[in-house]
């Protein structure tokens, strides 16, 4: 068995009001730092044996804490990126909210691709595939994963069977923590979006 701790990056301050995508430059706030800084107690009970991170700063400034308190490196997975926008990189919730192509986007995420950017379907096969190879590269051990949100449902779906036009149905709060474990006889979701004490006074 293989235990994967998928952890999404703290706060920005583009949560919740902008669509940032791959662009670099995205750092987290001071609630975002703090949210890092607690993450170290809050998984003092898993024993940890090893760190991946999406290569995005905001991922990697949520998983340094940890690998530091570990003494573990921080090993970066370009599977675990976040969901290419593409052309909607850097655009304001407000402002896509008035585009069709973003509400056909967010309704039928199987059939719709970001402009020059990823479908969800593709998302979700570079993520799997990725805790395949992980699974069985850690076999027995417990591994943390920092990566975004739609990344983490996109796995979350995929070993519920949800069909990932169902996406919506799904909240992944800023540092929090969902549970996955492989056996050989299947997987089981242990948690879903445990979250931070303060998380509740957050908006997505």
């Amino acid at each position: 068995m293989t235990s994967f701790l998928l952890i999404r990056h703290g706060l920005t301050d583009a949560v919740g009001h902008k669509i940032t995508g791959r662009l670099p430059g995205v750092h987290l706030n001071q609630v975002g730092r703090q949210q890092a800084l607690g993450l170290p107690d809050r998984l003092k009970s898993f024993n940890i044996a090893a760190i991946y991170s999406s290569p995005l700063e905001r991922a990697m400034q949520t998983a340094e804490p940890v690998a530091a308190s570990l003494s573990i490196p921080v090993r970066k997975s370009e599977a675990l990126s976040e969901f290419d926008f593409g052309e909607w990189s850097g655009m304001a919730l407000s402002e896509l909210q008035q585009r069709d192509d973003w509400k056909m986007f967010n309704l039928f995420r199987s059939s719709t691709r970001a402009p020059g950017g990823e479908l969800m379907t593709e998302v979700q096969t570079r993520v799997v595939t990725e805790l395949d190879r992980l699974g069985r590269e850690h076999d027995g051990n417990t591994v943390a994963l920092f990566s975004h949100a739609d990344a983490i449902k996109a796995v979350l779906m995929h070993f519920l069977g949800m069909p990932v036009d169902h996406i919506q149905r799904l909240y992944i709060s800023p540092a929090s923590i969902s549970i996955v474990r492989l056996h050989a006889w299947g997987v089981q979701v242990w948690a879903m979006n445990m979250m931070p004490p303060e998380a509740s006074t957050q908006q997505h």
